[in-house]
């Protein structure tokens, strides 16, 4: 292997198939058992509100875990772009939902291969030159793309701002033979308020009442049309607005989230908590699955640690948590306390973290798991993941496709 190869294959297995031993840290780890409690406690939240799920590829662009929630009864993966898109279908995707406006001609060109390679492809429109655009391409290319209207908020993101710009856009769609409309596409995430439940609550009701005014108007093509929003943090709202409104006899609602496949420690952590605190009847709720592990670096002075970690190895929305400590080549069963450590700075590859006073016992070379919030962006540091069983024994490396 070449040096150039080896700079970018960080935490990869060096020997030895224990994660104590013989592995080049920092690493990025998915726990198995979590992982798999995730996958199978979504798709069952899903299934018993009557929705399909398409996570959102977007948060880990791992192919291994796309092919594991589709095993789970994912109905097809969310992604963001083009690219991401190509990605996912040559490793065996074929339902493609792209949550996102499809603009610019190269972009076109790679999902106009995608069609014609056999995906069942979907993008979202928000606007007459984008609708515009669209139509002309795809007609030049002999093919017929699935859109769905998005309809957002004002001063949100992107999406039109009401059901009059959506039924007004669906009449553009209609004069357009290359692109069939196949549903209407929302984001609730973007939604705010004094009472941001209520507020989500009353977004799901409009996308329902668009969706049942296109279809009430006869401006839906497809025979299978969709209805979809929901990000990881607001999809029991979401969810429950659509069964409530009882749109099986019409639509396909169909479900986003993405970061429950591995949770997090940090920003749906919290989000997690609001869930089961609005539905006590759900049981046990997401396991964070995601952890970084890196080494004690320095004991520069009392009181300081430095590890061997910094923003290129894990998402710093929020500062990570220290959650365990090892001994190199020790016994995972025994952990060694980390009460009272707390990361107060960040560099490229350095974390400072402050130790309490009682913190005795502290080795260079000590590995420490850490959390993160917001998994998205710490799968996009790493070109591999290490998924490890309840030993901390290596089972499988997973390659990631950014």
């Amino acid at each position: 292997m070449s040096d150039a190869k080896m700079c970018c294959d960080k935490g990869t297995m060096e020997a030895g198939p224990e994660l104590l031993v013989g592995v080049s840290l920092p690493a990025a780890v998915i726990h198995e058992a979590p992982l798999a409690h995730n996958l199978a406690w979504m798709q069952r939240f899903a299934d018993d509100h009557g929705a399909r799920l398409a996570p959102h590829g977007k948060t880990t662009m791992t192919p291994a875990l796309f092919h594991r929630q589709l095993a789970a009864g994912a109905w097809g993966i969310t992604l963001a772009t083009a690219p991401q898109c190509r990605a996912a279908f040559a490793h065996g995707v074929t339902r493609l939902l792209m949550a996102n406006q499809l603009v610019g001609e190269a972009n076109m060109a790679i999902v106009a291969a995608l069609i014609e390679g056999g995906a069942d492809y979907y993008c979202v429109v928000d606007g007459a030159a984008n609708v515009r655009q669209l139509g002309r391409y795809f007609a030049a290319r002999g093919l017929r793309l699935q859109v769905l209207i998005e309809l957002g908020v004002p001063g949100g993101r992107c999406g039109c701002r009401d059901q009059d710009e959506v039924m007004a856009l669906a009449e553009q769609i209609q004069e357009e033979p290359a692109l069939v409309l196949a549903g209407l596409e929302g984001y609730e995430g973007v939604v705010h308020g004094e009472e941001p439940a209520s507020a989500v609550r009353a977004y799901a009701w409009h996308l329902v009442e668009a969706a049942q005014a296109l279809d009430r108007d006869g401006l839906i093509e497809s025979p299978a049309p969709l209805i979809t929003a929901s990000g990881s943090a607001w999809y029991d709202l979401v969810a429950e607005v659509f069964h409530e409104a009882r749109l099986k006899a019409h639509f396909v609602p169909v479900l986003r989230p993405g970061c429950y496949v591995v949770h997090d420690h940090g920003l749906y952590r919290e989000a997690q908590r609001g869930v089961l605190g609005r539905r006590p009847d759900l049981e046990r709720g997401l396991e964070p699955a995601l952890e970084v592990f890196a080494q004690v670096q320095s004991l520069p002075e009392p009181g300081l640690a430095v590890i061997a970690l910094g923003k290129r190895d894990i998402g710093f929305d929020q500062l990570p948590v220290a959650l365990r400590r090892y001994r190199e080549g020790g016994d995972p069963a025994r952990s060694l306390p980390v009460a009272g450590w707390k990361v107060t700075r960040l560099m490229d590859q350095h974390a400072f973290v402050r130790l309490p006073e009682e913190a005795d016992g502290v080795a260079v070379g000590d590995i420490v798991a850490f959390g993160a919030s917001h998994p998205c962006l710490t799968f996009d540091k790493w070109r591999r993941l290490l998924l490890v069983d309840e030993a901390l024994r290596v089972t499988e490396t997973l390659a990631t496709c950014f």
